[in-house]
């Protein structure tokens, strides 16, 4: 069995370093070459993904809730007015927290989601057809 990992994140402020930078590098259009969870233990946020269009859709993220981007996903994140969130990272393996911004269509992880999300939207087009 592969080792988990989990960690505990304050995004605010007040607590992380760097703060004005990071949110920024948050924001901007990336991809991870492994999945990336996210729960949210205390405050409130959004991710940003792209549909089929390459339009953005808002995914809130509040206390309780959380999410799973795949691995070569393109998605940013942004804090909402309350400017905090505490959050848990976990992972399946050791932790790669490098973030490949837009564009690196050419990483095993982002063909990888493309094919898989192709593969996806043919099976059900097949229903739908049916």
């Amino acid at each position: 069995m592969e080792n988990e990992f989990q960690d505990i994140c304050d995004v605010c402020p007040e607590k992380l370093p760097n703060y004005e930078t990071k949110i920024k590098s948050f924001f901007e259009e990336h991809l991870h070459t492994d999945e990336e969870i996210r729960y949210c233990l205390e405050g409130s946020g959004y991710f940003d993904v792209r549909d089929q269009n390459d339009q953005w859709i808002r995914i809130a993220l509040k206390k309780g809730g959380m999410i799973v981007l795949p691995a070569g996903m393109y998605h940013r994140f942004t804090l909402d007015t309350d400017n905090y969130i505490k959050a848990m990272r976990l992972f399946v393996g050791d932790p790669v927290w490098t973030p490949y911004n837009r564009p690196h269509d050419h990483l095993p992880a982002r063909k990888e989601f493309l094919a898989k999300l192709l593969k996806s939207e043919g099976e059900n087009q097949a229903v739908e057809g049916f």
